[in-house]
């Protein structure tokens, strides 16, 4: 079912307040210097931080919502992932469809690795498949390539993409990379002394 993500009045330590709205489908790019709180902004719409303001996903706000489920509908990458277990595989309670891993650079045979051997960028990449493994409705995205080669980041914008159609999701990815935006964006804004100012692409 196609939901856009709204953002009212959301305001968070030296942030805000701010209104957006993602439609269903689009992309939007955030960019903006270290230290501006795009990072926040992110945490803050999943509800990981307090703040003030809502975020509405198909009229469903996340005041009235379990953290947990809004964390499913609302899924988060972000810019360091997370990992609690030696084995790779042991992060994924379900298989992972071939096309993604080949689209990624990677075989069945990486759920058997350890995660201690991982680059950077391989756990960036295994991050966002165990994001969207989750099935959420919509994606908020903290410089989901910032650690990978050229071709390793068009397999992740061809993934996001697919994703983003197939489920109609709403996206707000987090991007210093001009190009990027360029490809990927329908709109572009930017964080100015706590705010966003609309740039164009």
């Amino acid at each position: 079912m196609p939901s856009s993500l709204q953002v009212k009045q959301l305001a968070v330590l030296h942030i805000g307040p701010i209104d957006l709205n993602i439609n269903s489908k689009e992309c939007v790019c955030l960019s903006g210097p270290s230290g501006a709180g795009k990072s926040l902004l992110l945490r803050a719409m999943v509800d990981l931080i307090p703040h003030e303001g809502d975020i509405l996903l198909g009229g469903e706000a996340c005041s009235q919502t379990r953290p947990c489920q809004w964390r499913r509908w609302v899924g988060l990458l972000p810019a360091e992932s997370q990992w609690w277990y030696e084995r790779v595989g042991d992060h994924f309670r379900q298989a992972v469809p071939g096309s993604w891993l080949e689209q990624l650079g990677f075989t069945h045979e990486v759920m058997d690795w350890s995660v201690s051997r991982c680059s950077t960028g391989e756990k960036q990449r295994l991050a966002l498949l165990r994001l969207l493994l989750n099935e959420p409705r919509a994606l908020l995205l903290d410089e989901p390539t910032a650690s990978l080669d050229v071709q390793s980041s068009q397999g992740v914008e061809q993934l996001i993409k697919t994703y983003q159609q197939q489920h109609q999701a709403p996206v707000l990815w987090v991007s210093h990379d001009p190009r990027q935006i360029e490809r990927v964006a329908q709109r572009h804004f930017v964080f100015k002394q706590g705010v966003l100012q609309q740039d164009k692409i």
